[in-house]
């Protein structure tokens, strides 16, 4: 678990620029956070690392990089989405510092936990087996996935700003890039089902993975009940909701607004 710890305090260094706007712990301290443990993870295990490990490893980096470029560009460059986030999240300048630290190592925390399968095989001087290359092509596919989602509504919105978007991955379900981030994870998880080891392993396994499931469907229902306020007058967006899931392809869950559970 010595690797673990050390994932955590890599997690720690690079959420951290939260504390200028405590979104960011969750945002783009993510991504960063995930592609600096990738990073880690291939200077910890060194020579001894097999290709199919480095290639694990660097998933890591290409996620995070591309995730936290891509929330960076749009939180720094775009003044239309800046504009509309200003009366949907607050900016935190008035949260105790006390608060602040909760975000920032509860965060932190789950990005060790999600990493966690991969640290846990650099550990164990594990090589590659099936179902680490099973699992890297589920995570190829989510990194995918949530990569055209992104393009798919940034092309869709300079086209018409106003109008909620149904195109492309969204006819499949109404937040693809959750879904894309969803089955990333799915892919880590699974390609360290053969090297748990003991109980504390697998619940950290566990708590990693389940606990960005969690947020994904918190993200969803977040998104939705702004979706409601803004389109909820429009029958052509009522019947999208209607026909179309709102996470997981062909499983009927059109809604997550009324889970209360759910963060939003």
């Amino acid at each position: 678990m010595s690797l673990f710890w050390i994932m955590f305090a890599v997690a720690l260094v690079f959420s951290g620029i939260g504390f200028k706007k405590y979104v960011w712990f969750i945002s783009i301290g993510y991504g960063f956070a995930v592609a600096a443990i990738g990073v880690a993870l291939l200077i910890a295990g060194g020579a001894k690392l097999g290709a199919g490990v480095i290639c694990a490893c660097l998933l890591f980096v290409a996620y995070g990089l591309r995730l936290g470029g891509y929330l960076a560009f749009r939180e720094l460059r775009s003044s239309s989405y800046n504009k509309k986030m200003q009366t949907e999240i607050k900016d935190g300048s008035n949260m105790p510092l006390v608060a602040k630290c909760g975000i920032w190592v509860s965060a932190a925390l789950l990005y060790a936990a999600e990493t966690a399968p991969v640290a846990f095989r650099v550990s164990a001087g594990k090589g590659v087996d099936a179902l680490l290359v099973v699992g890297m092509l589920i995570s190829v596919i989510g990194l995918v996935v949530e990569s055209l989602a992104d393009l798919q509504k940034n092309a869709a919105k300079k086209a018409n700003p106003r109008r909620f978007v149904d195109t492309g991955l969204y006819r499949l379900v109404r937040c693809p890039n959750y879904l894309g981030e969803m089955l990333f994870w799915t892919g880590v998880f699974v390609g360290g089902l053969p090297i748990y080891q003991g109980a504390v392993q697998w619940i950290v396994a566990l708590l990693g993975y389940l606990g960005i499931i969690y947020v994904m469907f918190g993200g969803a229902r977040r998104l939705e009940l702004r979706q409601n306020r803004t389109y909820g007058n429009d029958p052509v967006y009522q019947e999208y909701v209607r026909t179309t899931p709102i996470m997981i392809p062909f499983v009927p869950l059109y809604s997550v607004a009324k889970y209360t559970w759910l963060v939003a």
